[in-house]
């Protein structure tokens, strides 16, 4: 509790509070920006940090990283694009909620569930992360293979028409996913003497070209048609009490799915929002609506 004390004390000071709202500011503007992310702008911003004091250079570099995560439904949700690998699944009800009219109501929430998101994991992290690391320095290969696994069944379940189409869908990302340094030996894997695939195929420029194309495709195919612009103007964007009040339990809970499997080492936002998606989708009793 002490120390509890102390680091609101460190907190609470002018200049802290403002590379809090520095950082998530510039996260928040990065992470709607698709194809740029928290860790491109964190990066940038390491050699600024060398001069200054270590505990608002932290800071600094948390809100970055929070705000970019938050900030990638921006694009999700009115461009169909994801900013960042976590707002992949925003884009199935976010974006169908923008275009029919709803663009202020979509942001509300998902800002507001990222927020409560964020303060259920930092409450996990102040009182709960020592039981927790502990819990999850337990997880070896076994139980990467059977989270990855698991993880393909969901890709499959929440997959439209053919499950087989889903499955393939899973398989070609774990293809994706294999080029590279082997951890098990340190060899190049499946390079094909390209040395730029021995640090991987990274997963956001992967997305974006997926997604991107799909849509540029799109467009040019119906390159006579002039498609209503998304009508955004002026209003709130936070939740209302109604909203609050219909969906506090789905909050709750996919606050705490993102919180369990984010303390996994090696699991990042992406695969808790699918798992916290999929859970939502079957506990519905209107699963048909979602997508």
């Amino acid at each position: 509790m002490g120390d509890l004390i102390q680091a609101f004390g460190a907190v609470l000071h002018p200049w802290p509070l403002f590379f809090i709202v520095l950082g998530t500011w510039a996260g928040i503007f990065v992470g709607a920006v698709p194809g740029l992310t928290g860790g491109m702008l964190i990066s940038l911003c390491i050699p600024l940090t060398f001069y200054m004091d270590s505990t608002n250079a932290l800071i600094l570099m948390i809100s970055m990283y929070v705000g970019s995560v938050s900030g990638g439904l921006i694009s999700a949700m009115l461009l169909r694009m994801p900013g960042t690998p976590s707002s992949i699944m925003t884009t199935f009800d976010g974006y169908p909620m923008a275009a029919r009219g709803e663009p202020h109501r979509a942001l509300a929430l998902g800002i507001g569930a990222s927020l409560f998101g964020g303060l259920v994991a930092g409450a996990f992290l102040v009182l709960l992360s020592p039981p927790l690391s502990r819990w999850a320095l337990q997880f070896g290969p076994w139980e990467y293979f059977t989270m990855v696994l698991a993880a393909i069944v969901l890709i499959a379940t929440l997959s439209q028409g053919s499950m087989v189409k889903g499955l393939l869908g899973g398989f070609l990302g774990m293809l994706f996913a294999m080029p590279g340094f082997n951890e098990s030996d340190g060899q190049l894997r499946l390079t094909f003497g390209f040395d730029e695939l021995s640090a991987g195929i990274h997963l956001l420029p992967m997305l974006l070209g997926i997604f991107v194309t799909s849509q540029i495709i799109k467009d040019a195919l119906e390159i006579d048609r002039h498609p209503e612009a998304l009508k955004i103007g002026a209003g709130r964007s936070w939740m209302n009490l109604r909203d609050w009040g219909r969906h506090w339990v789905n909050v709750v809970r996919s606050s705490v799915i993102g919180t369990c499997i984010g303390i996994l080492p090696g699991v990042g936002a992406s695969i808790s929002s699918m798992v916290a998606y999929a859970v939502t989708r079957n506990v519905s009793k209107k699963p048909e609506k979602f997508g």
